[in-house]
């Protein structure tokens, strides 16, 4: 099933059951005025937005609508939470290096995870807008869970049970600021704007033999400024979804819309690209002994999705541009 969110005047958005082709797409606010709702009632919307969902796909559905992807915002225009992880560790590796930080002793064993700021994601398709370009602005494709309520101290197994929707997310961060907040002891806030996420999330039957092992197995694909810039294997994260569910949950509950990052999809093998520029530029670094490639400038563009065995975008495309706030 594909569920996205149509902009409106509502902060969250109208519910829309969207096409399995990512052509049409049909209200669904009969049944929830927005998608955060209808998680938060999941076991009574899941079975009635499956039905419509399927009706769509016969051609059932006599008020189905032309999919215009500027019209659509991140399936989830604001959470109540947003905690992501960093769950591949040659990413973790290399960002460390660029910026003299130490591994820590417990990389192997304990989730890194920060809580970032959930009131107010960018639409897929909406400009990346900075203050200042000294700032350090880069791109970073994840992948995401959502979860329905997730009880305190719950094992990484069951964990995968309270997964609902999957989605993808380009995490804009700032390097230039990450060192000197994480210097301070607290961190990241201010290095850590608006993330952007693709325009449909979706249940695990749209992913097929891909979801197992609490991993998506399939390439993220990144292209920027109009060339591939990377698409790594999203099922090499070390850390599984259930096991970074179970890190947030340790000694809280998680409510029902919670939504939990993967963290910069990166792969040792290097003929894949990276999923972010502070990669390739530590790669520059290493391999060459000179950084080539600059942040992100007024007018540079991004492109993310991810494409099942088929060839079909699976979550829609974030396509964004960075410009000048």
């Amino acid at each position: 099933m594909k569920l996205g969110t149509l902009k409106s005047k509502s902060r969250d958005g109208r519910l829309v059951v969207v096409s399995k082709d990512n052509k049409s797409y049909v209200s669904a606010e009969n049944i929830s005025p927005s998608l955060r709702e209808a998680v938060e009632n999941w076991s009574e919307t899941k079975p009635q937005l499956e039905k419509l969902y399927a009706e769509l796909n016969q051609g059932k559905v006599a008020k189905a609508e032309t999919l215009d992807p500027h019209l659509m915002h991140s399936p989830f225009p604001r959470s109540f939470q947003w905690a992501d992880g960093s769950a591949f560790l040659y990413h973790v590796k290399l960002v460390r290096m660029a910026r003299g930080a130490e591994m820590p002793e417990s990389l192997l064993s304990i989730p890194l995870m920060y809580q970032g700021g959930s009131d107010d994601f960018l639409a897929p398709t909406e400009d990346i807008p900075q203050i200042d370009f000294s700032h350090g602005t880069d791109f970073e494709g994840e992948v995401a869970v959502v979860v329905d309520d997730v009880p305190m101290g719950v094992s990484p197994e069951k964990a995968l049970d309270h997964i609902v929707l999957f989605l993808i997310v380009n995490d804009v961060s700032l390097r230039g600021l990450i060192p000197e907040e994480l210097a301070a002891g607290f961190g990241f806030f201010q290095s850590k704007p608006s993330s952007a996420f693709a325009p449909f999330a979706v249940t695990s039957d749209e992913l097929g033999g891909a979801w197992r092992e609490g991993r998506i197995h399939l390439p993220l694909l990144v292209e920027y400024n109009g060339q591939s810039f990377g698409r790594a294997d999203a099922g090499a994260m070390h850390f599984h979804f259930g096991q970074l569910i179970a890190h947030a949950a340790r000694t809280r509950n998680l409510k029902a819309g919670t939504i939990i990052g993967s963290g910069t999809v990166s792969n040792e093998d290097q003929t894949r690209g990276s999923s972010c520029l502070a990669e390739k530029r530590m790669l520059e670094k290493i391999n060459e002994g000179v950084i080539k490639t600059p942040f992100m400038k007024v007018g540079d563009t991004i492109k993310i999705e991810m494409r099942d065995g088929n060839g079909q975008s699976i979550f829609g495309l974030i396509d964004q541009k960075v410009v000048k706030a």
